[in-house]
């Protein structure tokens, strides 16, 4: 399968990631001696990302500061092969998460501000078609500004290319059900689930998920869903009837920061070049194991061959 010349297109926020880790056990209400990191981070940087370190040469629309910290994000995504003639540089660009892990590698806390996104509006207005037909599909932080996803609905629907969602803030996110019943598909954990199809799934296993799962998207009519469950592994269901469960890879976990963006990235990938959901699934828990390894918020180089992607050119 040939590449477009965009290849996937993301969009998205920057944030800088400010993380803490303890030297022993975390002490919620107590001084903490430990390591502080800067990482470029934010849910669609690292997708996109994630998606270079397969080697498929995808687009990034984001925003970065005017600042050397700006520079060096688009330098690091140059590196990695991202396409980045889109990418706006603007004051205050950028956003920013700060967060304290335990020492399972969890976050413990976190606080995050995100920033102005306008400029990509401007960007769709006056480069939107050009952008999106020469796709091969489309990523998109599914809470962004309003205007923004309903702009990209509509050029996926002019060009039909396939779009898929993920959520970093779902309580934004659901009040776009409308919305999301043009995604192709969308990919979110089991809190998050339970927030948008008003159920509390905190007690339900993976077994309960798969039976109940296809009649909530039925009812919502989305046309298919994605629910991560951590160590547990994911639940996946669509309306064609497609469901199913799969398990996580058992790995030594170091940072749980930036799983669910790979697992989004593969699951993107997989179903962009001609994999079935249940293979996209698989795709995106193997990226996710890769990162939990790491302290990193993305996966290490891979070649589309060793995640089952052979017809990609």
């Amino acid at each position: 399968m040939a590449i477009n010349k965009n290849g996937i297109v993301v969009l998205g926020a920057v944030f800088v990631d400010i993380k803490g880790y303890p030297d022993g056990a975390y002490i919620p209400d107590g001084r903490n001696a430990g390591s502080i990191k800067y990482i470029h981070g934010g849910v669609s940087r690292n997708v996109v990302e994630d998606i270079a370190n397969i080697e498929l040469r995808p687009t990034f629309l984001g925003i970065v500061d005017d600042t050397a910290l700006g520079s060096d994000v688009i330098k690091k995504l140059e590196n990695h092969k991202v396409n980045t003639e889109y990418m706006q540089v603007v004051p205050n660009g950028m956003g920013t998460w700060l967060a304290v892990f335990d020492e399972r590698g969890d976050v413990a806390g976190s606080i995050s501000q995100r920033p102005d996104l306008s400029a990509i509006k401007d960007l769709l207005d006056e480069k939107g078609d050009e952008i999106i037909s020469n796709a091969d599909s489309v990523v998109i932080e599914v809470d962004m500004d309003k205007d923004i996803v309903k702009l990209v609905i509509k050029l996926c629907e002019k060009y039909n290319k396939k779009l898929f969602g993920v959520v970093s803030n779902m309580s934004i996110a659901v009040e776009r059900r409308d919305l999301l019943q043009k995604f192709d598909c969308v990919v979110c954990n089991k809190q998050e689930a339970g927030i948008f199809f008003l159920d509390d799934f905190t007690n339900t296993t993976a077994d309960e998920l798969q039976e109940i799962l296809p009649d909530k998207l039925k009812a919502a009519n989305i046309p298919s869903v994605v629910v991560t469950m951590g160590g547990e592994g994911s639940v996946y269901a669509s309306l064609d009837g497609d469901k199913g469960f799969c398990p996580a890879f058992k790995v030594q976990v170091k940072d749980t920061t930036g799983a669910g963006d790979s697992f989004c990235a593969g699951v993107a990938c997989g179903l962009t070049y001609g994999k079935t959901l249940a293979e996209a699934v698989e795709i995106g828990t193997k990226l996710a194991a890769s990162v939990i390894t790491l302290s990193e918020n993305v996966c290490p180089r891979f070649l589309p061959a060793e995640l089952g992607i052979e017809e990609y050119q």
